[in-house]
């Protein structure tokens, strides 16, 4: 018998847990292979009976399956220290190297696990994301999409007395951000302080979906209207007692742009006038509260928007990406509730309007309100309308409410209630560039086909080869709403999600609060924006680029590697004011190495007053590399640094891992975890810990059985930028965020292709972006 300790079927073993799909050589049958024949005798007399013929675990004995992805050098090491049981030197040397060929080969692999149970691509509802995203776009499709949107603040008019008169037109400008203090002053020193308006209008750009609590303050009435121009947020037009500050949560989603607008006004009064102040604010998820800097503004009016309101329950993960598979009472409430809101507003907003545009025109209103819901409905389902939908979804429902505005919630509760919005890939019926097209929608934006120009390719035909994909995916890298789902996928591949609370002992590390931890997390986005849009868009420089962004606040805490390139006095005191992020002074002394040395990454994989090498090992084989791990057999509690006062970091977690037990993970979690102890618990650098010079040597054995040795933390960045393990940890990481899908189900060899096309196209990322959505989308469709 095999006595491998246990291994977590879900965690160790899935078929596409997260893990890596790592091809086998050109497998030899078993019939034809000496060695695999020798080893399948060995394990079917030996080992079979506890762990089962095809390694599926036997009740009463070794109940969990044999999966995982040891290479076959670390199977037969495992096997000869612990086969058979009570007597392990019996396979020993060849017999279990055989043996470990064998199970590698026949069941154990990732690639023996696709062979033997190959999945398949599964029907799935839309998630929470999706939802939301395609109800935005089933709004917006009566806007032409701008594309032209300049970031960098809000446009500004100003005029003399207190409402727009063209001719008390004073100035124009860009605002960068709207705090503004002009005390009894009138602003841009030409403009009496007694009397004036002041509108900005513009868009605000989301980077993240959650909910983001909107905060201005003002002494001075205002209005201000979001998400359409007519829609307010807030009134404060009469001025109520000494109320100066108003607060609104709303749920807005990632890569949208919505309107606003502020109209601020100071009255001349004949009491004393309070001075003129106003900020614009918000509390992003999981932030804290801040000035909306300038890379969150735009100058230009985009488009009206729509950001559901209804809460929507969590997707499952259990497979390392949200699917929408749970269908309960739950999901079954909020998608009504979705469809009561979204038909809500677009009988108050979007018909209002649709019907303006049809003046003149020769219909009837009822006619008009076919053509209206037409239009959304056939954008809902993917697909134009057949006579007995519209019969169906439309026009039985006019005909039932004699009320516009009912009678539009009643056909739209039933449409985005039908399976054919909510299951995206129940399409079998339609024509190939539509099914094409619906999957490319959902690849890159998580929504549907609302795209002009791809519509009428689809209703040409002309939408379905990889090369016209291909083309129109490289048009839409710019799209905000890729953009943003391309900062998720990194902050899936960094495990980011699990470091948002992230504190440290207030007696080890003053100053280390959420404010600067807030600093911390922006500057580590912009540093995947800078790589990811950059010119080479190369994921090796997420390793091995020396940028950094910093604020006033970061630099004060991590001291003069974290400086600013240009540190004038104003600078400083603008930068501190809204958070803005400016490049950090190069540091030729201790070169940064990417997102690996990065504070907030590293402060996150650590304890409130201490490093964590176990934290930074975990995520580095787990996240960086693609491996799979165990569960520890029992609760982890770290040896106190009181209680071994003459240890380091090192050498408690050496002594506390050292039993056999804990080796068959920690040999390996430890050698990569101690490669970063010249970091302490908020990510600074140090060479001494306790006095002693810090040990941050390690090691890592490949899935080929190549052993890796590192002296430093440049080692393994430079290790990780050229490693075929890493690489493809990311490839498959994005396949299953974008596609939601495990890529295994596209083809047994969809990673080795893909990451071939990586390599081929210099580790581009917004490349590899593209290929995925040309495999996935024009995947044969019979297949799913």
């Amino acid at each position: 018998m095999i006595a491998f300790s246990r291994f977590n079927p879900v965690i160790a073993g899935g078929l596409w847990l997260g893990c890596l799909l790592w091809p086998m050589p050109p497998a030899a049958d078993a019939a034809e292979d000496p060695q695999l024949q020798r080893g399948a005798a060995i394990y079917t007399e030996s080992c079979a009976e506890c762990h089962g013929a095809a390694g599926q675990g036997v009740e009463g004995a070794y109940e969990d399956p044999l999966v995982g992805d040891y290479s076959i050098g670390e199977l037969a090491q495992q096997i000869s220290r612990t086969m058979p049981e009570g007597d392990p030197e019996a396979c020993v040397g060849a017999d279990a190297e055989a043996v470990a060929a064998y199970i590698h080969h026949a069941f154990y692999s990732e690639a023996a696990q696709v062979r033997n149970r190959p999945p398949r691509i599964s029907l799935a509802r839309l998630t929470a994301a999706q939802m939301r995203q395609s109800l935005a776009d089933l709004y917006e499709q009566f806007e032409l999409r701008q594309s032209d949107l300049p970031a960098g603040g809000l446009r500004g008019v100003y005029f003399a007395g207190s409402r727009w008169r063209d001719e008390n037109k004073k100035f124009e400008r860009l605002d960068p951000h709207l705090h503004f203090d002009f005390g009894h002053a009138g602003p841009g020193g030409e403009i009496s302080p007694e009397e004036f308006y002041i509108r900005w209008e513009g868009g605000l750009h989301v980077p993240a979906s959650g909910r983001y609590e909107i905060v201005v303050r003002s002494t001075c009435s205002f209005k201000m209207d979001f998400g359409r121009i007519g829609r307010q947020l807030i009134d404060n037009h009469t001025q109520s007692g000494d109320k100066t500050e108003f607060r609104e949560v709303l749920q807005l989603t990632a890569g949208r742009i919505y309107p606003l607008r502020i109209d601020f006004v100071q009255r001349k009064r004949k009491t004393e006038q309070p001075p003129a102040k106003i900020s614009l604010a918000w509390v992003p998820p999981g932030g804290v509260e801040r000035v909306i800097a300038a890379e969150h503004l735009v100058s230009k009016l985009p488009a009206p928007s729509f950001a559901l309101q209804t809460p929507l329950p969590a997707d499952d993960r259990s497979y390392g990406f949200e699917r929408g598979v749970a269908i309960n009472r739950q999901w079954d409430d909020s998608t009504t509730a979705a469809a009561l809101e979204f038909g809500s507003i677009a009988a108050a907003e979007l018909w209002p309007e649709y019907l303006r545009r049809q003046r003149g025109k020769p219909a009837d209103k009822q006619e008009v309100m076919r053509g209206f819901l037409t239009q959304i409905v056939q954008t809902a389902f993917r697909q134009p309308l057949s006579e007995e939908l519209l019969e169906s979804y439309i026009v039985r429902q006019l005909e039932a409410e004699p009320d516009d505005a009912q009678a539009i919630q009643r056909s739209l509760l039933i449409s985005l209630k039908s399976p054919r919005f909510l299951y995206p890939l129940a399409d079998s019926d339609q024509p190939r560039s539509q099914q094409v097209a619906n999957r490319v929608a959902l690849i890159l934006f998580d929504s549907l086909p609302s795209d002009p120009k791809l519509l009428q390719a689809v209703a040409q035909g002309n939408f379905h080869t990889p090369e016209q994909v291909r083309v129109y995916v490289r048009e839409q890298l710019d799209d905000p709403r890729l953009r943003a789902k391309l900062r998720g996928m990194l902050h899936e591949w960094l495990n980011l999600g699990q470091l948002s609370d992230i504190s440290k002992s207030g007696e080890h590390y003053p100053g280390f609060d959420p404010q600067l931890v807030d600093d911390l997390k922006r500057s580590l986005d912009a540093l995947l924006e800078e790589i990811a849009w950059g010119p080479s868009g190369d994921f090796r420089q997420f390793f091995l680029s020396q940028e950094a962004f910093t604020t006033p606040r970061i630099a004060e805490f991590y001291g003069s590697d974290w400086q600013a390139e240009s540190d004038t006095p104003a600078a400083a005191e603008s930068a501190l004011l809204d958070g803005q992020l400016t490049r950090a002074n190069p540091n030729p002394q201790q070169p940064r190495w990417g997102v690996l040395t990065h504070p907030y990454l590293l402060s996150g994989l650590a304890y409130h007053d201490a490093s964590s090498p176990i934290h930074r090992g975990v995520f580095l084989l787990r996240y960086l590399l693609g491996r799979t791990l165990r569960p520890p057999a029992e609760a982890f509690s770290p040896l106190s640094p009181d209680l071994h006062p003459e240890l380091t970091t090192r050498q408690r977690v050496a002594l506390q891992t050292s039993p056999e037990s804990c080796q068959v993970c920690h040999h390996k979690i430890n050698g990569l975890g101690f490669t970063l102890e010249n970091f302490d618990a908020v990510g600074r650098y140090r060479q001494t810990e306790r006095a002693a010079t810090i040990d941050a040597s390690g090691s890592y054995t490949t899935r080929d059985d190549r052993l890796v040795e590192f002296a430093t933390a440049e080692d393994v960045a430079r290790f990780l930028a050229e490693s075929p393990d890493a690489k493809r940890a990311l490839v498959n990481r994005a396949f299953q965020y974008f596609v939601k899908q495990p890529p295994a189900a596209f083809g047994e060899t969809t990673v080795d292709a893909l990451c071939e096309k990586f390599a081929d196209k210099q580790c581009n990322i917004r490349e590899l972006i593209v290929e995925i959505a040309v495999l996935a989308a024009c995947h044969p469709i019979e297949s799913s």
